[in-house]
């Protein structure tokens, strides 16, 4: 056994190095791999991360014995308790469920969601038997809720995915805009790191746009608290602002970029004194936020959930991008619009087309050209994948109610949590004639609604591999033993794929011959990653794009876009035009809140992993509601007391915690706990915030609410 095991951390996108190593006293008195104890540690020599890891990061290796699914289990109906079963009942039950829907009701009733915490393999294999194999787009992945905004933003402003920026532009940045993101608690390690830079460097300007003072906020230089819901509203006032005082590169937006007549037109409508009374900010403030972009020679924003889960999310976006347009501000150190990834491997998951609408190596599903590429590398026939976009992770759910979802498989996430409207959610899944459940862990909230459970190798037990936020790819190796009868998802796919028929589709050995397999498919497209392989990534991780016969630089930040040539057709980015609509579901007599919801520093999404750890858990042990003492008063809450709080769709219950953090008006709680963790005695129901009004935007974040002292 090595010394140490270089591997990636398995929570945010910001794609922390680990080293991985057996405790020495521990590993002297073993006889067996399973009874090590494992130490985890920063990788110093990781370039994203440099040696930092948070604290979800140093306790993984903690959860990964306890409350493990260890072997296949079915069940006929959802009030019979599970059995278990061997792999082949548990197979052929899914084969022979996935023939007969295809055979009576067609491809399209058939639908897998996954999750960022794939590997890029098990997103690929995937892709492959879903689009290519069994002819239905109707996969996608809780990135649907967090980071399709900012895919659809890039693709339209730019003609591809893919963030221009890297870490390095945290360390040469003169102002760092920071929109819809609590960098400080959520990806810490990034914060830190710009933190430094802003702390030993006077002349940088840190500027925090949320409606809370978060801790990001509180070291801010400017924290502009603007109403949820305003923020096109500002950063169209920023633009006008830019235009008004002459900080636009005429040369840059003549020569390289499209539209910017029309955004011009729109931006003329938001004045400085119409944008302080929509975003509850002082016009010194706009102007302030607006001369330090202006002045400053090198300008990185950065967003994430706040911007990204919106009904507007993806015109946030582009209005984000209009504003580095104007002034230049892109391909250059220091500089570019910078999305935050939310999970440890969304963007492998976009590389390998881990969305309804997109294929492998940025291809588009309704471009007859892409689809035709992958029909003849995947040696099906012509045709065989749909010119047709699948279903989006809100469309299986209104496909379950309708009653045309026949087959539905979910992987490695927790819907029965993390979804938005989430009693009409719970209510559909309870609909699902067939569902699959693929995860590590047992019990989870998803569970209770499937009909089949596969035990799934989680990360330390597989080999693959993941990019980050900065297009950083890296192994992260297997150093321990699955539990007991738990398989890699991507074998699982593939066995499927084999058992269906497709035995030369799904050949592979080991998941090296499946990324062996996969980077071909990004020879020439904007995410070329043809050049790396398992074997050169053993050696460190290696950001793209890196085309086959070129030399591997590890030591040089490679940025998008330095020829300022974009990806569309004519090699020009496109500027966006568009007004503010505000909240999709304003306040009003009856619902007077805007609730918002977001992550805490210790957790992790719906708590499967963190709520196993002591230490994680023991940070952060219950919800609870954030309420200016404005609101507190007029409703006689104190401090501690317990609050319900009621959307259109259902309500929770949590205690006050009273503070000016928050603006009046609005209200806070994270989204972490689930039924699994609740409380019963003291919640009384789920505390779980859904915030979602309207089923067609289920990524929103702010939805109208009531508030009642219990």
């Amino acid at each position: 056994m090595s010394n140490s095991i270089k591997t990636l951390c398995p929570y945010c996108g910001v794609g922390c190095g680990l080293e991985v190593l057996p405790s020495a006293k521990q590993a002297t008195n073993c006889d067996s791999q399973e009874n090590i104890v494992w130490k985890v540690q920063g990788d110093r020599t990781h370039p994203s991360s440099q040696g930092m890891v948070c604290v979800k990061g140093a306790t993984v290796a903690e959860s990964l014995e306890k409350d493990r699914l260890k072997y296949p289990m079915m069940r006929e109906s959802l009030n019979q308790p599970f059995r278990r079963v061997s792999w082949d009942e548990a197979l052929n039950a899914i084969v022979n469920r996935i023939q007969t829907v295809r055979l009576n009701a067609g491809s399209d009733a058939i639908c897998m969601y996954g999750s960022g915490q794939f590997q890029t393999e098990d997103y690929y294999i995937a892709q492959k038997l879903m689009k290519g194999c069994l002819g239905t787009n109707n996969f996608d992945a809780n990135s649907r809720l967090c980071m399709s905004s900012a895919v659809a933003g890039y693709i339209q402003s730019f003609g591809s995915d893919g963030p221009p920026a890297c870490y390095e532009d945290l360390d040469l940045t003169d102002c760092a805009f920071l929109i819809g993101t609590n960098t400080a608690e959520c990806h810490p390690i990034i914060f830190n790191r710009l933190r430094k830079h802003h702390k030993k460097n006077k002349n940088v300007k840190l500027i925090v746009v949320d409606p809370r003072r978060t801790p990001t906020a509180e070291v801010a230089d400017l924290h502009l608290a603007i109403k949820p819901g305003t923020d096109i509203d500002l950063l169209n006032g920023i633009a006008y602002l830019l235009m008004h005082w002459g900080y636009l590169d005429r040369v840059f937006i003549d020569k390289y970029t499209e539209n910017f007549t029309a955004y011009a037109e729109v931006i003329r409508s938001y004045p400085p004194e119409l944008v302080s009374k929509n975003c509850g900010i002082h016009i010194d403030e706009l102007e302030t936020a607006a001369r330090c972009w202006g002045e400053s020679n090198r300008v990185l924003s950065m967003w994430s959930m706040g911007v990204n889960q919106s009904c507007e999310g993806t015109a946030k976006v582009r209005t984000i991008i209009n504003l580095h347009l104007m002034s230049g501000q892109i391909g250059k150190p220091g500089s570019g619009p910078f999305s935050l990834t939310g999970q440890p491997n969304a963007m492998g998951g976009r590389e390998a087309g881990g969305l309804s609408h997109i294929l492998p190596g940025y291809r588009f599903v309704e471009n007859p050209q892409h689809r035709a590429e992958l029909e003849a590398f995947w040696k099906l026939p012509a045709g065989r994948i749909s010119p047709i976009p699948g279903r989006t992770a809100w469309d299986i759910i209104t496909g379950l109610e309708m009653g045309e979802v026949q087959f539905l498989w979910i992987a490695a996430t927790n819907p029965a949590v993390s979804y938005p409207d989430l009693e009409r959610t719970l209510a559909a899944l309870l609909r699902s004639p067939f569902t699959v459940y693929q995860d590590a862990y047992y019990p989870t909230e998803t569970a209770e609604y499937a009909h089949v459970l596969l035990p799934a190798a989680q990360w330390s037990e597989k080999t693959g591999t993941m990019t980050n936020s900065e297009r950083m790819v890296t192994l992260c190796p297997a150093f321990r033993k699955a539990p007991e009868e738990a398989k890699p998802d991507w074998e699982i796919f593939a066995e499927v794929g084999r058992r269906l028929g497709f035995c030369e589709q799904f050949a592979f050995a080991n998941a090296a011959e499946v990324f062996a397999e996969f980077v071909q498919l990004t020879k020439g497209r904007p995410c070329d990653m043809s050049g790396l392989s398992h074997d050169i990534l053993k050696e460190g991780p290696v950001q793209w794009p890196c085309p086959e016969g070129e030399k591997i630089n590890r030591s040089t930040a490679k940025r998008l876009y330095t020829d300022l040539q974009f990806n569309t057709a004519n090699g020009k980015a496109r500027f966006a035009a568009y007004h503010s609509k505000g909240l999709a579901e304003p306040t009003d007599a009856n619902y007077p809140f805007v609730l918002t919801t977001g992550r805490l520093y210790g957790h992790w999404h719906t708590l499967t992993r963190t709520g196993r750890i002591e230490k994680t858990s023991g940070m952060h042990p219950h919800p609870f509601v954030e309420i200016n003492p404005l609101d507190a008063e007029k409703l006689n809450i104190r401090e501690g007391d317990w609050v319900e709080v009621r959307s259109r769709r259902g309500k929770s219950r949590f205690p006050a915690k009273v503070t000016t953090a928050i603006a009046a008006g609005t209200l806070f709680v994270p989204m972490h706990w689930g039924a699994l963790w609740a409380d019963a005695a003291e919640a009384n129901a789920l505390t779980h915030a859904e915030a979602c009004p309207d089923s067609l935007q289920p990524e929103l974040k702010a939805c109208a609410v009531q508030l009642t002292r219990l």
